[in-house]
């Protein structure tokens, strides 16, 4: 248990006596954004593939209970699958890199390059991983071509422009509390429950992601959809800022403000962040 006088004690005239909460929140998503914010080429590519082909897991059990229910909620849960192997598999998704690797960037432990390098890493191995996985999908199932050519133009339609930066601001905001939520617990039935009500809300609720709806669309297009190319990367060049927006600004920004003072603690060597992980611990 840490009190705050004993932080005071430790910490000296830094005034870092925030509650345990906070220090282990700091500790976890530090330690794990420099493991992602330093990883090889390779790794980064391979991560970023699979995190793709993970996804493409949760479309399928998406268009299944879809087309055998015709409910977007149940299909969302469904959908949840995919998110679930995500985690499971240790691959990731592009909206989820925005708040662990600033924390750490924060923290003084990796550089903006590499967030950088992280971000477009992983976004074009998702789609690549993803849009392999589509063609699979499309080839081995033509029953289901009809459902995913409507999930896909549902997407693409033309919607309200306040809608359409609402719903891409919640899928980025989503999908980033998400893998905070995950980070928090070492209980695998909770963070199977983390997926699957993700999914309900993200599919449910027709939110629009870049990565995510983009198998979708590609696979639609591979089942003879008419829809351009072009048609495609006018949205997805509205939709993945609009993502980026909602994880930085209405998850990472307020969680950075609450855990500022002890990343600073870091970055300046007040604190080592082996200690902070003891004292977290």
């Amino acid at each position: 248990m840490v009190d705050q006088k004993r932080q005071r004690e430790r910490m000296g005239e830094t005034d870092l006596d925030i509650e345990e909460e906070l220090l282990s929140e700091a500790a976890t998503t530090v330690t794990e954004g420099t493991k992602r914010l330093n990883r090889t080429w390779v790794e980064l590519i391979v991560t970023g593939l699979f995190g793709g082909i993970d996804i493409g897991l949760g479309i399928l059990a998406m268009i299944l209970v879809k087309q055998a229910t015709d409910s977007d909620i149940l299909a969302g849960m469904a959908f949840g699958v995919g998110l679930l192997a995500l985690k499971l598999a240790h691959s990731e998704l592009f909206t989820e890199e925005f708040l662990l690797p600033i924390n750490a960037i924060v923290a003084g432990q990796g550089t903006w390059w590499q967030l950088l390098r992280l971000w477009a890493v992983t976004l074009v191995g998702n789609l690549g991983g993803g849009i392999a996985f589509a063609w699979l999908m499309v080839m081995a199932l033509p029953n289901y071509h009809d459902t995913l050519i409507q999930s896909a133009t549902g997407y693409l339609e033309p919607v309200a422009v306040g809608t359409m930066i609402g719903l891409s601001l919640l899928a980025g905001a989503t999908i980033t509390l998400s893998t905070r939520m995950q980070q928090g617990t070492s209980n695998d039935v909770v963070v199977a429950l983390i997926c699957l009500s993700t999914g309900l809300l993200v599919i449910g609720l027709g939110m629009l992601h870049g990565a995510l709806n983009a198998i979708v669309i590609f696979a639609a297009m591979f089942a003879g959809a008419p829809i351009a190319l072009t048609e495609f990367l006018a949205w997805f060049a509205v939709v993945i800022p609009l993502n980026m927006l909602g994880g930085l600004l209405v998850i990472t920004l307020p969680r950075l403000a609450r855990t500022h003072r002890v990343l600073r603690a870091v970055r300046t060597g007040e604190v080592s962040l082996e200690t902070l992980e003891h004292e977290a611990g």
